[in-house]
């Protein structure tokens, strides 16, 4: 029997706001559930807790099953809804390098303030640093260290890479330390070239290169590191600006709308698929405006976010991923 147990409320009052699913009604209070995923059990029947390692990433399939991406053993683990452990796969596919930081007294002005790390300093899988599903379930993977995003079928097959693996670089078909990926309404694809290079890259489903946009600094436009991105039913492109605790937003071809100040260190976006769209911000939910409608216990939205069934789960590096429901 799976025994589970509710902690942490996330507010002592109710607010009303005015607009969208939640118009005239209060705002969702967000409780953060134990016990998910159900523990691992051993061959002689003992429970014994999962092994993640970093929990990179986690998604949401086309029937409500959880992916979660982390840096170790079988790197890509799918859980049913419930939290029960359903298979895993991976070992191979990621680079062994993984992201580190220039110290600031070594960094060159204008320029990237991280490098990929190699060798005795890396660690298993630690390329493993995001995971999306398209709307046509497909599994894509991003091996940021390894210069390379690979797409995949819902059984895990290989369908296409962006990027090359093991090359760095700015071009049309060359990354250098790519962060997240997202899907325009149209299909397209959106690749944040984040770490080495500070830009977002357009394709068309296939991997077409179509446009790109950013360079690094702290205006308008412009990027200190491009982490997470997002996607609206209008084709307007949400990206986070880590470095500089921004959100800017942008029309499909990367023409600046406007931007979302002050949002913290917080990286990890999602945007909802419901028909009044809202985009969890690390944790906390906004609409399309950015003001906020709620927040997660604590208002950490780690490395990672997916939404199932109005359940809200969260990758932390930390190595665990967290669940937060509404009562």
């Amino acid at each position: 029997m799976t025994h589970r147990r509710f902690t942490v409320l996330v507010f002592a009052t109710l607010v009303l706001i005015p607009f969208g699913p939640f118009a005239s009604a209060q705002i969702p209070l967000y409780t953060e559930m134990d016990g998910w995923p159900d523990p691992a059990t051993s061959a002689a029947g003992t429970p014994a807790l999962w092994n993640f390692g970093q929990v990179s990433g986690v998604a949401t399939t086309a029937n409500g099953y959880i992916l979660v991406l982390h840096r170790g053993a079988s790197p890509i683990m799918l859980f049913d809804a419930g939290g029960r452990f359903v298979r895993a796969w991976g070992d191979g596919l990621f680079s062994s390098g993984k992201v580190g930081g220039i110290a600031p007294g070594d960094r060159t002005p204008g320029q990237s303030g991280y490098t990929a790390v190699y060798g005795a300093a890396g660690c298993h899988a630690c390329g493993a640093h995001a995971i999306r599903v398209d709307p046509d379930g497909n599994i894509w993977i991003v091996d940021a260290p390894g210069h390379v995003i690979y797409k995949m079928d819902p059984t895990g097959r290989v369908l296409m890479e962006l990027g090359s693996k093991g090359v760095s670089g700015e071009s049309r078909t060359i990354f250098n330390l790519p962060t997240d990926v997202a899907f325009g309404p149209g299909g397209e694809v959106y690749v944040s070239d984040g770490y080495g290079n500070a830009r977002v890259v357009k394709y068309t489903a296939d991997g077409q290169y179509l446009l790109e946009w950013g360079s690094r600094g702290t205006g308008p436009g412009e990027f200190g590191l491009p982490h997470n991105l997002a996607v609206d039913t209008e084709g307007r492109v949400y990206v986070t600006d880590r470095d500089n605790a921004r959100v800017q937003v942008f029309d499909a071809d990367g023409g600046f709308l406007q931007e979302w100040p002050d949002i913290g260190g917080n990286s990890a976006l999602f945007m909802t698929t419901t028909d009044d769209q809202h985009l969890w911000t690390g944790g906390t939910l906004r609409d399309l405006d950015g003001a906020v409608v709620a927040t997660l216990p604590g208002g950490n939205g780690g490395h990672g976010m997916t939404v199932s069934d109005g359940d809200v789960f969260v990758a932390q590096l930390a190595g665990r991923v967290q669940k937060f429901v509404v009562p």
